[in-house]
């Protein structure tokens, strides 16, 4: 597809206009008294062609662990979910800890709360997206108060307290980045 477009018109649609409406759409140049119809050109970039740059510039697929894997490594300000929080189970008042965090971390950034299917499948889920970062509440979590922090672009994960997540994702999201692609 084309990012950009650029369509030299000439004066073809300044003279129909004129012909047709009756008005004049000349130009007199004041050092030659020279009369004459501009040529137009016309660019067209809009917001649509950047988003498709950016997708296709993210789109990404990989190996890992013999699986393949669909990534969107959007720039994390890009990425329209900022975080996913996924309770490990469905029981044992991991949905209640997650939901909290959950709750505490929306007003902050676009954040999604996400309980269908195995751990791995929500993470790649989330993976496809593009959302960067996953926070999982386990049974340590409910021990502790420590929590998963999984980075989309390094699959590295972090245990820290729970009520550091906020500002560790604040940082984050503040940092330089650059497309692991690139690297």
């Amino acid at each position: 597809g084309e990012l950009e477009g650029i369509a030299y018109r000439g004066n073809f649609d300044l003279t129909q206009h004129q012909q047709f409406s009756g008005e004049k759409l000349g130009y007199l140049d004041p050092e030659t008294n020279e009369r004459y119809i501009p040529h137009v050109i016309e660019p067209s970039a809009g917001a649509d062609r950047g988003t498709l740059a950016f997708m296709v510039d993210a789109y990404d697929e990989e190996n890992v662990e013999g699986r393949e894997r669909v990534v969107l490594r959007l720039h994390p300000r890009l990425a329209p979910v900022k975080v996913a929080v996924l309770p490990l189970f469905n029981k044992d008042g991991m949905p209640e800890k997650a939901r909290a965090l959950y709750e505490e971390l929306r007003p902050l950034m676009q954040a999604e709360y996400d309980t269908g299917g195995s751990i791995g499948k929500r993470y790649r889920r989330q993976d496809e997206i593009g959302t960067p970062w996953g926070v999982t509440i386990d049974h340590q979590t409910l021990e502790d108060d420590t929590v998963t922090l999984r980075d989309r672009d390094t699959l590295e994960q972090i245990r820290m307290p729970i009520g550091d997540v906020a500002g560790e994702l604040a940082k984050r999201l503040a940092a330089p980045w650059a497309t692991p692609k690139l690297g």
